[in-house]
């Protein structure tokens, strides 16, 4: 039994490693998205932990059509070991006025919340935040005064929108710069 360790100990010292930490299976499932991510031409993923660290991640989208073209925003992602079983949190970094993303960073994607099944993916979910960039959906705002302008008066959201993305005031509350 001794000789058993010792064999093990040689191998280890051989690989230049210590003992190898065990994964769980969100990290394991989470690691296969990221691996088979297949992501639009305007979206980066930047692992600020290094890819060590797989369970909190940012996806920067910059879209290349509709009203936020031009913009460059920041979501994080922060994935639990019950993942795929629970959605990923994400949050938007970046302020933006949108009647799906409110002022806070939350943001309303049904896959993130009621409708999230195990079946879903990372790549499914960034596929969507590009989506609310190109079709921004007025039905059921979470920012309700974005959502109403969007709805009522589609000129005054485009100009709101471009005010917001160059760092200015819109509605009493100032944006961040966020063009390219």
């Amino acid at each position: 039994m001794i000789r058993l360790f010792k064999v093990k100990d040689q191998e280890q010292a051989n690989r230049g490693s210590g003992p190898s930490k065990k994964q769980s299976a969100g990290e394991l499932r989470l690691h296969k998205d990221i691996a088979e991510l297949n992501l639009p031409s305007t979206t980066a993923i930047i692992f600020p932990n290094g890819k060590d660290d797989l369970m909190k991640f940012d996806i920067s989208i910059c879209p290349d059509e509709g009203y936020y073209r031009g913009g460059s925003f920041l979501f994080t992602f922060q994935v639990s070991n019950s993942y795929p079983h629970e959605p990923p949190k994400v949050k938007c970094k970046t302020k933006v006025y949108h009647p799906n993303i409110d002022l806070e960073g939350n943001v309303c994607l049904n896959i993130l919340r009621e409708d999230w099944k195990p079946v879903l993916n990372i790549n499914i979910i960034i596929y969507g935040l590009n989506l609310l960039f190109t079709h921004p959906n007025d039905e059921d705002p979470l920012n309700q005064e974005a959502g109403h302008v969007l709805r009522d008066n589609p000129k005054l959201f485009a100009k709101n929108v471009e005010m917001a993305m160059a760092g200015r005031h819109v509605g009493g509350t100032l944006f961040s710069r966020c063009m390219k």
